[in-house]
C-alpha cells in the first residue's frame, strides 16, 4: 500500500568523462564538455556541458551552468541549468539557481532562491540571473 520513495543516488547518473577526486584544491574556470565529477574544492567558475555530480566531500564556491546538478556535498554559490537539479541529504546548497526542475531529498540543505523554467515556455530564451533579480525587486 505505501511505498517508500527511492532517494536520488550519484549512483544514478550514469559515467563520467572527468573526476576530480577527494583532497584536490583547484581555482580558476573549469570547462567540460562531457560530464564531471567533483569530490574535491574547488572555487571559480564551473561550465560543463553533460551532467555535474558534487560528491559527499566536496566543498564548492562557484557559479556554475551544467545541463543537470547532483549535489551531495558543499556549495554556495549559483547554479544555471535547462535540466534538473537534485540535492541529495548528505547536499548542502547556499545561493540562487535557474533550473529546469528541482528535488531536495529530506535531510538537504538549502538557503537561497529557486527560479524555475515554465515548461511552456520551451524555445524562448531563458531568464538570466540579471533578469530574475530585476524581476523579484519590483
Amino acid at each position: 500500500m505505501f511505498s517508500r520513495k527511492k532517494q536520488v543516488s550519484d549512483n544514478n547518473w550514469g559515467k563520467m568523462n572527468t573526476i576530480i577526486g577527494k583532497g584536490t584544491t583547484c581555482e580558476g574556470i573549469l570547462n567540460a564538455s562531457g560530464s564531471l565529477r567533483l569530490d574535491g574544492d574547488f572555487k571559480g567558475e564551473i561550465k560543463v556541458k553533460g551532467d555535474l555530480v558534487v560528491g559527499e566531500n566536496a566543498a564548492i564556491d562557484a557559479t556554475i551552468e551544467a545541463e543537470n546538478v547532483y549535489i551531495g556535498g558543499y556549495i554556495r554559490g549559483d547554479i544555471q541549468t535547462e535540466g534538473k537539479v537534485d540535492l541529495a541529504p548528505s547536499g548542502a546548497f547556499f545561493g540562487d539557481m535557474l533550473v529546469g526542475h528541482l528535488n531536495v531529498e529530506e535531510g538537504a540543505l538549502f538557503k537561497g532562491n529557486c527560479q524555475m523554467h515554465d515548461p511552456k515556455d520551451a524555445g524562448q530564451p531563458h531568464l538570466t540571473k540579471k533578469d530574475v533579480v530585476e524581476e523579484q525587486s519590483q
